[in-house]
């Protein structure tokens, strides 16, 4: 699996006193989307999240984001390392995701940027 970058995932209560914040320390302008019923806001490495506690508080038990050039071939490695597969993969408005959990415990979002 070849490892692009990670992004921090970020869970707040209000969006956009720190969109600003964040614009403000990064120097990036942030790429904003809705996730279901959570609204994300996409500023330099931190993915800022809020919206209902019951979606938010599945996001905050995933570590962070880990960019990925194959979402596919990541499936392939997380399994050969005995990775449990909690979700996907499945398309995004960006590309594709799967989320696994770590044989250590840890969770973590993998994602590519290629159409489903």
């Amino acid at each position: 699996m070849n490892i692009l970058g990670t992004s921090l995932r970020v869970c707040v209560s209000d969006l956009e006193a720190s969109i600003a914040v964040y614009e403000r320390l990064t120097g990036a302008e942030a790429l904003r989307f809705r996730r279901g019923g959570v609204s994300v806001a996409a500023v330099g490495c931190f993915f800022l999240m809020s919206g209902p506690e019951s979606e938010v508080s599945v996001l905050r038990k995933i570590a962070a984001t880990i960019a990925v050039t194959d979402v596919d071939e990541a499936l392939v490695d997380l399994q050969a390392v005995g990775a449990d597969i909690i979700a996907g993969p499945v398309p995004t408005p960006i590309g594709r995701n799967l989320v696994a959990r770590h044989p250590d415990g840890s969770v973590f979002e993998y994602v590519d940027r290629k159409a489903a």
